[in-house]
C-alpha cells in the first residue's frame, strides 16, 4: 500500500509517499480501506518531533479516516452491528496517512447517512475531543449555571473550535469564540458564536460585557500559557476552565485564591493515548446524542480544502500557516 511518513523531524517536506505492508488486524480490530483523512495539529507535532505515538501505534501520521471495512473482528464489541463493507469513519492513535488502516471496532462508527468520505473523516478527532471535554469533563449544562450554561472557545476557526461551536450551539448553549481576523470572527458567528477579535478585543471584557459581568461558564482553551489568569477571570463563579493544548506555552500563573472563592475547576486532557474502551464510551455517546444532529443537518463538518494524500506536505504547511477556518482533508 501507498503511506505518507515522516523520513525524519522538521518540516513539511520531510513527509513522503512510501510503500508500507497492509497492516493485519488482531482481535477487536478491523482493517479499512481508507478513502479520506483527517489533517490535525497533533500530525504536526508529531512530524516535527514533539509528540512521540503511544506505545504500539503507528509511526505513520494520521488520527482519524473514513473507508470501507473491509476484514477484521467484527464478533466482540460491536454497539453499531458493523459488517464488512460498511462506510465508516474511525478514531485512531496513528497510521490514518495511508491506504489501508487498522482500528479498533469500538472507536468505528457508521457514516452518518448523507455524508461524503471526505466529510465523514473529519469527524472523529474532533468531535471525540469536544464531547470529551466540553461535555464530560467541562460538564457544560450541567453545572452551577444549569441549562443556561455558556461557553467559550478560544481559537474558534480551527477545527476543534467549529465543531465546538456548532454542538454547543445547537445544543442550546451560548457560545463565545475568539479568532484573528474579521473573516475568521465572521465564520464563528455564522456558526453560532458571539466572535470576539483577540487582536484588537479583550476577550474578558467583551465576555463580562455579555454576559451582565457574570463572566462563562465553560471555556475551552487550546492556549494556555498567559491566557489562563485572564481567562480564571473570564469564568462565572463555579466555572470551568478545560485545556487540550499549550500553544501559548506550558507554564502559567494563577490565583489560587481565585479558584477557592469562586470555586472554579482548572482541568484538561488528551485523547490519544486513552484506553480503547475510554474512546468506545465516547463513541457510544456520540452515536446516540449527535450523530442523529449531523443526519439532520443541525451540524455539519466545515471543509477548508482538500488535498490528494501525496501532496499531504502543503496540507501540513496550510495548517501551519493557520489561515484556514475549519478542517484540512486529504483523499486517495
Amino acid at each position: 500500500m501507498q503511506a505518507i511518513e515522516i523520513t525524519q523531524p522538521g518540516d513539511p517536506d520531510v513527509l513522503k509517499l512510501t510503500s508500507r505492508t497492509i497492516p493485519k488486524p488482531g482481535a477487536d480490530e478491523v482493517l479499512i480501506k481508507v478513502a479520506a483523512a483527517g489533517v490535525n495539529r497533533p500530525d504536526v507535532f508529531q512530524r516535527q518531533g514533539n509528540y512521540a505515538p503511544p506505545p504500539g501505534a503507528s509511526d505513520l501520521p494520521g488520527l482519524e479516516v473514513a473507508g470501507e471495512l473491509i476484514d477484521g473482528d467484527l464478533g466482540g464489541n460491536n454497539p453499531f452491528g458493523l459488517r464488512r463493507g460498511d462506510a465508516v469513519c474511525a478514531l485512531l492513535t496513528g497510521g490514518g496517512y495511508a491506504e489501508y488502516v487498522v482500528a479498533p471496532l469500538a472507536q468505528c462508527l457508521p457514516v452518518p447517512v448523507g455524508f461524503s468520505m471526505i466529510e465523514a473523516a473529519a469527524l472523529p478527532e474532533n468531535y471525540f475531543t469536544v464531547w470529551s471535554n466540553v461535555f464530560d469533563r467541562g460538564q457544560l449544562g450541567h453545572g452551577e449555571g444549569g441549562a443556561d450554561e455558556s461557553l467559550l472557545v478560544q481559537g474558534g476557526s480551527s477545527g476543534i473550535g467549529v465543531t465546538a461551536i456548532q454542538l454547543a450551539h445547537t445544543l442550546g448553549h451560548r457560545v463565545f469564540a475568539t479568532a484573528g481576523n474579521a473573516e475568521k470572527c465572521a465564520a464563528c458567528e455564522k456558526l453560532g458564536a458571539i466572535a470576539i477579535n483577540y487582536r484588537n478585543q479583550d476577550f474578558v471584557e467583551e465576555v463580562k460585557r455579555h454576559t451582565d459581568g457574570r463572566g462563562v461558564d465553560v471555556i475551552l482553551d487550546m492556549v494556555a500559557g498567559d491566557y489562563v489568569p485572564r481567562e480564571l477571570n473570564a469564568l462565572a463563579e463555579g466555572g470551568r476552565l478545560v485545556f487540550i493544548a499549550t500553544l501559548g506555552g506550558n507554564k502559567a500563573g494563577i490565583d489560587a485564591s481565585l479558584i477557592m472563592r469562586r470555586r472554579l475547576t482548572v482541568t484538561g486532557s488528551t485523547l490519544r493515548a486513552r484506553s480503547v474502551a475510554f474512546k468506545g464510551a465516547i463513541a457510544y455517546q456520540l452515536h446516540a446524542k449527535i450523530w442523529p444532529l449531523l443526519e439532520s443537518g443541525r451540524v455539519r463538518p466545515v471543509i477548508h480544502q482538500v488535498f490528494p494524500a501525496a501532496e499531504a506536505a502543503k496540507a501540513h504547511a496550510l495548517m501551519e500557516s493557520s489561515a484556514h477556518i475549519g478542517k484540512i482533508m486529504l483523499q486517495w
